[in-house]
């Protein structure tokens, strides 16, 4: 295990101001960069700035793609880049579009930004500077590097020039948790092992003063937690478990009451049934689930919801080994039911089973689970999407919407008593997962309800956009957080309808 201080990414925490001056070409060249965000989609000829005629003409000469523009009249070491925002632009369409504007920028030495809201043409401007802030938090972001560090820089300071200021407290909030979720999503499984994984999640309890609760491998095999410990014991270091977390704000109301579960597989060979080469070598991003959900948790935290909290995430590595689960053993889960083991790297699912049972015991208004489960989900919406799942169909809707809003989409799948029977098994209660067929996405989401309490609503987000090739939405790297911004997005915007969802 590394020092845990080098275990703790250090968060983007920009000085953020808002003017309601009408800013001119000096003002601006006193900046590193400057990005114009704005609707026309004709040339950038009616810039509400004072010498935008500088401005036009450049601006007449290389049209108004998300690139750079040229420098700043006066100012040849100031870039300039414009933003074109549609009217009717999805989130997830703002976020990218700002993401590439930022990348053509190139100026990730850019320490003081101006964002310029053009007044003419983008009347409602606050979605768009939300997007805009989001995405310069997210690229200043450093990921993991070991070796040579390179030159600490100065924090980034971003001045809106807009005319009503945008509340950016959310946007500050869900970007430095995404940013959290990428970091330990990111990080080496020999860095990030388990007892480093404890101890980060200890340290984060501190320093948001969560209720932190360890329950070793040991402790589960005594309470029967038969699914979790079954892959934990392929491990030749006995350091698995499930960590406990809890948030309380400080209010003598009653309040709702969230879990958050995470699939938090260290690394994952696939166990007995080996991956391949290409299969196993980006499995240190199977924690990926366990990241959304401690990052959720920040994120709700530092914005200070005034409900109790509780996050569960199950730590272990699927390895190899004498003492490695195999196909056909039979397992007893936590909640009584028995297992018939079918496939060794279906192990997210055998970890969650015990996981949301703990969960489920705490007596929760709601659950929601994160996981880097299925490779079918991929199949199913690509990298691009999240698929979704919930024992509430009423909602699908909503969950639709929350990541439309959220700028992070996802597309709900069917479950339950159509799917069963693909799950029965004659030698225990449920099979694992199906030996051959399609659909393993819906089938481990199928699996997966067994162990949440009925009359508890539970939403299931299998990550299918944990990563993407070049970035998405505003993410600009690979390993994307996708999550923590959808989960902030339905518990703060639809935790009502969630919780009230009827069965069916």
């Amino acid at each position: 295990m590394s020092d845990t201080k080098a275990l703790l990414p250090k968060l983007p925490d920009p000085k953020l101001t808002s003017s309601r001056a009408q800013p001119d070409v000096r003002r601006l060249a006193r900046y590193d960069a400057v990005i114009v965000l704005h609707q026309r989609r004709g040339k950038l000829t009616d810039l509400e700035i004072s010498g935008a005629d500088a401005l036009a003409a450049v601006a007449a000469r290389t049209g108004n793609a998300n690139q750079v523009l040229a420098a700043v009249p006066g100012a040849p070491a100031t870039p300039l880049a414009a933003c074109r925002i549609d009217r009717d632009a999805a989130a997830f369409d703002r976020d990218t579009a700002c993401r590439k504007t930022i990348k053509a920028l190139a100026a990730a030495s850019a320490r003081s930004i101006a964002v310029v809201v053009d007044r003419k043409s983008l009347k409602d401007h606050s979605a768009a500077v939300s997007s805009m802030v989001t995405a310069l938090m997210l690229a200043d972001f450093r990921m993991p590097k070991f070796g040579k560090q390179p030159k600490r820089l100065a924090p980034l300071a971003i001045t809106v020039f807009e005319p009503k200021k945008t509340n950016l407290a959310a946007t500050r909030a869900t970007a430095r948790g995404n940013c959290l979720a990428r970091w330990l999503t990111a990080m080496p499984p020999n860095k990030l092992d388990a007892l480093g994984y404890r101890a980060v999640a200890e340290a984060l309890a501190k320093q948001h003063r969560w209720q932190y609760r360890y329950h070793s491998a040991a402790t589960l095999k005594r309470r029967g937690a038969g699914a979790f410990t079954a892959v934990a014991q392929g491990n030749e270091t006995n350091d698995a478990g499930i960590v406990e977390l809890r948030y309380r704000p400080k209010t003598g109301k009653k309040r709702p009451k969230v879990a958050l579960v995470g699939k938090g597989i260290i690394f994952d060979t696939g166990g007995t049934n080996l991956k391949p080469f290409e299969g196993m070598l980006g499995m240190h991003v199977d924690m990926g689930g366990s990241a959304v959900a401690i990052a959720t948790l920040a994120t709700l935290s530092e914005l200070g919801v005034a409900w109790d909290i509780d996050a569960w995430l199950g730590i272990t590595e699927n390895r190899t080994g004498p003492q490695a689960y195999k196909p056909q053993d039979v397992v007893t889960a936590l909640n009584g039911k028995t297992i018939q083991t079918i496939h060794t790297d279906a192990e997210g699912r055998m970890v969650l089973a015990d996981t949301l049972t703990l969960a489920g015991r705490a007596k929760p208004d709601c659950i929601l689970d994160f996981a880097t489960l299925t490779g079918a989900a991929i199949n199913a919406v690509t990298t691009r999407y999240g698929a979704i799942f919930t024992n509430r169909p009423s909602l699908h809707p909503t969950l639709k919407t929350a990541g439309a809003d959220s700028g992070e989409r996802v597309w709900p799948f069917p479950i339950g008593a159509a799917f069963i029977e693909s799950l029965d098994s004659e030698t225990a209660d449920i099979k694992q997962c199906a030996p051959g067929g399609g659909g393993d996405h819906i089938l481990a989401a199928t699996f997966l309800n067994e162990f949440v309490p009925p009359d508890v609503p539970w939403v299931h987000l299998d990550l299918s956009a944990c990563e993407h090739k070049g970035g998405l939405g505003a993410a600009p790297t690979d390993i994307t957080g996708f999550g923590v911004r959808y989960a902030t997005e339905l518990l703060t915007g639809h935790l009502r309808e969630v919780t009230a969802a009827p069965k069916g």
